[in-house]
């Protein structure tokens, strides 16, 4: 933010081949690429530390300023991707200016031609730049001798590139593999392109809105040496001026070994913007200058007075002899040399001084250089080990609404990721069958590119303007259509067999045509996991019987029941069904209609009944007991049958009344801000009506709120969590009173103030209500400001017992009172917060109505950990559902057909996590594992101790020849990877750069993962021949 599908140069199934460097493990003897070799010569030890040898001379002694020349390019925001590449103010269809020239003026690929010639007018002129959406598309448009002049440009460091992901991504509503996944896809572009001139040495995150500790390791882990923030809470600010705690250590990871997740992170003086009355774009005001005594508009005297003045503050809230100024912002340098010009002579003015005894040096700079002196002044640095959330811009502005705006959008991104994995997945296990088959011309990089795009700070998010998100949403659907072609080859391929494959993209709201107006059908389940998973199928089907065998063509277990819909006026039949899947493989089942008559259905037809009245009402399993209290219809008991744990629980939907100002603040609640008018929630019923739906495979209560709240709590045969399914929306506004809905659990554990999230997934972080671990909090919004991003889960706990929601989607949470959690499902607002949209956030169908999942766990505090995570990994990565009608045939003529199907000569252990398996280059792959544990965090199954695999023989359908560990974001090898030292003010001797194992160090068949590591491997591969059965 500020005051059709991108194209990218990775291609699955194609790209560089020479970025396969000499493997620590030689298990084959294939000939190497020739762009190998030029590949070594780029990654020669100290390599990376040449970068800094680019850097401008400082003056010793004198206080050095650094003109940091910078623009900030939202990828979407006020406009849509395409209108920001292009600058499109004008509707050439109807000869006319469109609404879009009164929004917002910017066009990147103006900024972009002029910036480079601009740089290439003086050699001192430096630039930096960040968002490779942008950057990659603009490349592709350049002659050959424009590109060998940006070369020249990046090799001479008077271009650099920062952070290199696709985009500068949001920190909260994040998931962690998302980030990988988008750094990875800007990074790889860059490797490609530039070569190890190329490789970004700074994360540079000026825009989002709150900082993430999770985000910091993975920078770390990443192989950055410094990371740059600029917006951080007021408070925060003020504090860290007087402490000079404007830069210190990060220590972002519980469990990694420092400095493994260490990062040096600076805040920048003034956000991301230029200092006052020095701003020289054609978007700003400021006068030029004027260095001319003749001229009656002489100013240079003045300014440079000022310049002088502002340094020497500025200088006082830091520890070096060296500053920063940030000479640029949002979509500044359509015309560059406006800057430049201006900079050039204030750089002349000012340095000039020095004759007169001014002890100021000021020269064109970027991050890079900048961080080169601070480490090079060796000096000791505070530790920090916590977060930058919530952030705060003001009193009573607290930027917590972000964490859940927008649901659908939130919702359709975490199914795209899940959709995303599945296809790189089978690209990588089939090989060039899956890109080209009988279903025409797969491909994952249109959905990579746009899930890329989704990770920007204002689009998951929910900070975009509503023709934004519906752009957004268009990019993501775009990117479904290849990966769906990509699948349909792919399992062809593994199954043996061609099939009129469906994939059924709107289960969410029981739409799903192939099984609901057809006779037979096949369902075909993918796994994305290590591990097998038993999953409850559940498919919107026409009134019936059914029969379903599995993948050994044996008659099971299956319902057919009735639910009231929440999409119609009519009610819809669903059939249940358990399935079982293999590890990285597939499940085919099969569904055939009975008639009426017919009496070997093994389903049973169960239609919603109304409970009655006077009793409580239970629901149960094997594992979980849950009591309602039949006179409101609420929760009122959840029971762990299997550990003996009884905890009161109720659960029921609230709603804040958003404030549009009062006489504290004009502040309202908006798009970012979350701030009610007070401090207690309204319930949207303090009773619901209530009907049963009990079978041998699902026991449900469906609760009826209002008519836009319901909610269905479910609780399947063998399950050992209980599932609440809500749907909300449209949330009526006709009162003139915006609304913020939430979900809340009230127990009467004993929390002592304290809750736990997730930070994008992956690690926990305690909270407590009113506090910040690094100062003294003023709280001026005891609601707002104690909100938290929940990417996965939140809890609570009282030391015995453990009571954990994961979520499906990015929100909200808190806990405001002793024994209450609590979560944001949906806002509706009346008018705008402020913040540069200028549009309140009132989203229209389909946006207005919402269905998502809480999985609610119970269990005590030994063993929530080992339950909590690998919950979430399968919420997180769930089966693929692929359906199938008749009129198939043979993949090949002799090919009997294949029902059940594993990728994996062995499961993972529970420890592990298969993050990434994808397409690198014609017969290379991207692999990643991690230990999803953290330290000490499980010792019922001993799941926090290091676990050692073996990957050589890992996979079924290919042979690992060359195998290379590299970064977290594979665009360097890790054994030729440095990174700077910073030495704590802890006392902790950390000697030398950061090394990393030498080659020979890895064996391929004892691959050891510690608590929370991510390795990451290129692999050269050999697939398997198809051989017919």
């Amino acid at each position: 933010m500020g005051t059709g599908p991108l194209t990218s140069g990775v291609r699955a199934g194609g790209g560089n081949t020479g970025w396969l460097w000499m493997s620590s493990c030689n298990l084959g003897s294939p000939v190497l690429p020739i762009s190998f070799l030029f590949w070594l010569l780029l990654a020669v030890p100290g390599a990376r530390a040449a970068g800094y040898k680019t850097c401008p001379p400082t003056k010793p002694g004198m206080l050095n300023v650094h003109l940091l020349p910078h623009t900030h390019d939202d990828v979407g925001w006020l406009k849509t991707v395409d209108q920001y590449y292009y600058g499109m103010d004008f509707d050439f269809l109807n000869f006319m200016p469109t609404v879009l020239s009164e929004v917002q003026h910017a066009s990147v690929q103006y900024i972009l031609d002029s910036v480079v010639s601009s740089l290439l007018e003086k050699p001192a002129r430096r630039f930096i730049y960040v968002e490779m959406a942008f950057f990659s598309r603009w490349w592709k448009q350049q002659t050959s001798a424009t590109q060998d002049a940006v070369r020249n440009l990046v090799r001479q460091g008077r271009l650099e590139f920062v952070n290199g992901g696709w985009v500068m991504n949001d920190e909260a509503a994040t998931h962690y593999g998302a980030i990988v996944d988008q750094m990875t896809l800007g990074l790889r572009f860059l490797q490609d392109t530039f070569g190890s001139d190329g490789i970004p040495r700074v994360a540079w995150h000026i825009d989002p809105f709150g900082h993430s500790r999770e985000q910091a390791s993975l920078f770390a882990q990443m192989g950055f040496d410094g990371f740059f923030l600029g917006r951080i809470d007021y408070q925060d600010k003020l504090n860290r001026k007087k402490k000079l705690r404007m830069e210190e250590l990060w220590r972002a990871s519980d469990s990694l070994e420092p400095p493994a997740a260490d990062l040096f992170t600076g805040v920048l003086p003034n956000n991301y913007n230029p200092p006052k009355y020095l701003c020289w774009d054609v978007l700003c005001t400021d006068p030029p200058v004027v260095d001319n005594p003749q001229s009656p508009e002489f100013n240079a005297k003045k300014l440079v007075n000022y310049f002088l003045k502002l340094a020497s503050s500025q200088k006082g809230f830091y520890r070096t002899n060296h500053t920063v100024m940030t000479m640029g912002s949002d979509f500044h340098y359509e015309n560059a040399n406006m800057w430049f010009k201006n900079m050039d002579k204030l750089i002349r003015l000012v340095n000039a001084q020095q004759a007169n005894g001014s002890l100021v040096h000021v020269l064109y700079s970027t991050p890079t250089c900048y961080l080169w002196e601070l480490n090079k002044a060796n000096l000791t640095w505070t530790v920090k080990e916590d977060d930058f959330f919530p952030y705060a811009d003001g009193p009573h502005m607290f930027w917590t609404g972000y964490f859940s705006s927008r649901p659908a959008l939130k919702r359709y991104e975490r199914l795209s990721y899940n959709f995303l994995q599945v296809c790189n997945q089978l690209e990588a296990l089939v090989g060039p069958e899956a890109n080209v088959g009988p279903y025409g011309s797969g491909d994952s990089a249109p959905l990579k590119e746009a899930m890329a795009v989704l990770q920007h700070h204002d689009a998951v998010s929910g900070t975009a303007r509503q023709n934004v998100v519906n752009d957004y949403a268009r990019q993501l659907a775009a990117g479904w259509g290849p990966c769906e072609v990509l699948v349909s080859n792919a399992l062809a391929r593994l199954s043996h067999y061609k099939q009129n494959f469906s994939f059924c993209r709107e289960l969410n709201i029981s739409i799903c045509p192939v099984s609901q107006t057809s006779e037979r059908f096949q369902v075909t389940l993918y796994n994305p996991l290590g591990r097998k998973v038993d999953q409850m199928v559940r498919l919107p089907v026409d009134e019936g019987n059914f029969i379903v065998k599995d993948p050994h063509d044996q008659n099971i277990s299956s319902n057919v029941v009735m639910v009231p819909s929440s999409y119609s006026e009519a009610y819809q039949w669903e059939l249940l069904f358990p399935a079982s899947v293999p590890a990285l493989g597939f499940s085919t089942y099969s569904v055939t209609k009975m008639s009426d008559h017919n009496h070997q259905a093994h389903n049973l037809l169960s239609r919603p009944r109304k409970h009655k009245s006077h009793r409580v009402l239970v629901i149960e399993n094997k594992y979980i007991r849950a009591t309602l209290d039949s006179g409101t219809g609420l929760l009122m008991k959840i029971e762990n049958l299997e550990q003996n744990l009884s905890l009161p629980v109720s659960q029921g939907f609230f709603w804040y009344n958003a404030s549009v100002g009062d006489e504290k603040s004009s502040q309202a609640s908006g798009a970012y801000i979350f701030r009610p008018n007070v401090g207690k929630p309204i319930p949207v019923s303090r009773w619901a009506q209530i009907s049963v739906v009990k079978t041998a495979l699902v026991q449900e209560i469906h609760q009826n709120f209002s008519a836009w709240c319901s909610q269905v709590i479910r609780l399947y045969k063998g399950q050992r969590h209980l599932e609440l399914e809500w749907t909300v929306g449209p949330i009526p506004v006709r009162d003139d009173w915006g609304k913020e809905v939430i979900s809340r659990f009230d127990t009467p554990m004993k929390t002592k103030g304290q809750f736990f999230t997730d930070s994008n997934g992956r690690e926990i972080l305690k909270r407590r209500d009113d506090y910040r671990p690094t100062w003294t909090l003023n709280q001026t919004e005891p609601v707002a400001g104690n909100y938290y991003p929940v990417n996965t889960r939140i809890y609570i706990t009282d030391g015995q017992m453990q009571l954990t929601v994961l979520t499906d989607r990015s929100q909200g949470g808190s806990s405001l009172q002793d024994g209450s959690l609590e979560l944001m499902v949906h806002r509706r607002l009346l008018v705008d917060d402020g913040r540069g949209v200028s549009e309140p956030l009132m989203e229209t169908d389909p946006g207005d109505k919402v269905r998502g999942r809480h999985l609610v766990l119970l269990s005590s505090v030994s063993d929530a950990a080992a339950r909590h995570r690998l919950l979430a990994e399968q919420e997180v990565l769930a089966p693929q559902v692929v359906l199938s009608l008749g009129g198939s045939s043979p993949y090949h003529s002799r090919a009997a057909p294949k029902t059940q199907f594993s990728g994996l000569r062995q499961e993972l252990p529970p420890q592990v996590h298969l993050l990434t398996l994808a397409r690198w280059g014609p017969k290379m792959l991207l692999l990643r594992l991690e230990h999803q544990f953290a330290l000490k965090e499980d010792s019922g199954r001993n799941l926090s101790s290091p676990v050692t695999l073996n990957v050589q023989n890992l996979f079924q359908t290919f042979t690992i020849i060359y195998l290379q560990e590299t970064t977290l974001a594979a665009n360097q090898p890790l054994s030729r990877a440095s990174r700077l030292k910073w030495m704590p003010n802890t006392g902790e001797d950390l000697a030398g750069p950061t090394s990393y194992p030498e080659p020979s160090k890895l064996d391929p068949t004892s691959v050891t993962l510690k608590p929370m590591e991510i390795r990451t491997f290129l692999a050269s591969v050999q697939w398997q021949e198809h051989r017919p059965a």
